[in-house]
């Protein structure tokens, strides 16, 4: 449904996307991010940055873009930026409320342009709500959801860097939501605002607990569940380089396997879901993996059915065989990084490099296309 062959700019990218224009407002974490990924696909992306931005070209986040600098308080480029919006398919910002109303480039004036538009707007709060103009960060946005509350030690939540709500709860949510409404607008013929909160993402990556709570498997607190650390048999132990190694033996069968290659003999771990008995043998399995190296384990846990892998650091990851023999990660200017996802079997994405451009010169040249 999403085809514009018709449209293709005279430089023809792949991926699923190709064809399609969004016209990006420059900002940080999860709204670049976002446009990383439909870049990825072969949407050809221009952000919009300020005069003097001189925006890293060698940027993670940053890659396949076209880059305008510009400055929006003043009219002229205000004009030229609604010229260039009548013959976008979408536009992603990520200003707190009001700000593009105030610019003179909210929902109501860009639509009145261009009714075919998706308007995707990227906050942590929200459009409206108590909050929505507050200032916050991804902790505090995974706060108020029960998704911190959830996750860390018994003694205190621990965040789990920005990838919950920035990322997870927010940049996949505002990609999700741009892709459905430009389905959405193929059919009708018509645009909307997608409204993608962080606050809502986080909120909703928590559905499977929620869940699990009202099954009665899932109690409020960490380290008490089979997901959250809780469990011996799933989590991190430490082995004596130092190096940890994850588990996640769940199902009986896996549990087996582990009690097999691990020689857990002991009585004891015939208890597998007695919550009571988790923390002894917890303990017990730290001693048993605290025994050899993390590559010892490696050897004779790794691509069984444990459930197991290595915990290792970025720059170990890029290295680990499946990694490489998968291309998950790729060089670009020196720089090791995630390579596009996911991946498409007759239109593949791939890593665009970004350039500099004319406001002027993209408008004409999608004028031309259209």
């Amino acid at each position: 449904m999403l085809d514009q062959s018709a449209q293709n700019s005279s430089v023809r990218t792949s991926g699923p996307l190709s064809g399609f224009r969004i016209v990006e407002f420059a900002g940080i974490g999860p709204g670049p991010f976002a446009c990383m990924m439909l870049a990825d696909m072969g949407a050809e992306i221009v952000t919009l940055d300020r005069v003097g931005a001189r925006k890293n070209m060698k940027s993670v986040a940053g890659r396949g873009r076209k880059v305008v600098e510009l400055d929006l308080k003043d009219q002229a480029a205000i004009a030229e930026v609604l010229d260039l919006l009548a013959n976008a398919d979408a536009l992603v910002e990520g200003f707190r409320p009001g700000v593009m109303e105030r610019l003179g480039l909210g929902p109501d004036v860009v639509l009145a342009r261009n009714p075919k538009l998706v308007y995707g707007r990227m906050t942590g709060w929200g459009q409206q709500g108590p909050l929505a103009n507050a200032a916050g960060h991804d902790i505090n946005y995974i706060s108020i959801t029960g998704a911190l509350a959830a996750i860390g030690t018994k003694e205190a939540p621990v965040p789990p860097l920005n990838l919950v709500g920035d990322f997870g709860g927010g940049a996949l949510y505002l990609v999700v939501g741009v892709l459905a409404a430009l389905l959405e607008a193929s059919r009708s013929g018509k645009g909307q605002v997608v409204d993608a909160a962080m606050c809502d993402g986080a909120a909703s990556l928590m559905s499977f607990f929620f869940d699990m709570t009202t099954l009665g498997r899932w109690t409020e607190g960490r380290n008490e569940n089979f997901l959250d650390g809780g469990a011996h048999f799933y989590g991190v132990y430490e082995c004596a380089c130092g190096h940890f190694v994850s588990i996640g033996s769940i199902e009986p069968q896996f549990y087996a396997l582990l009690r097999e290659h691990a020689g857990l003999t002991d009585p004891d771990f015939d208890a597998q879901m007695d919550r009571k008995a988790w923390p002894a043998l917890k303990e017990k399995l730290k001693t048993v993996f605290k025994s050899k190296m993390r590559e010892d384990w490696c050897k004779i846990m790794e691509g069984t059915d444990i459930c197991f892998a290595p915990v290792l650091t970025m720059s170990e990851a890029t290295e680990h065989p499946h990694m490489v023999a998968r291309n998950v990660f790729v060089e670009r200017h020196g720089v090791k990084q995630p390579a596009p996802a996911p991946r498409f079997s007759r239109t593949p994405s791939a890593v665009r490099e970004p350039e500099v451009a004319e406001i002027g010169a993209v408008t004409k040249a999608w004028k031309a296309e259209r």
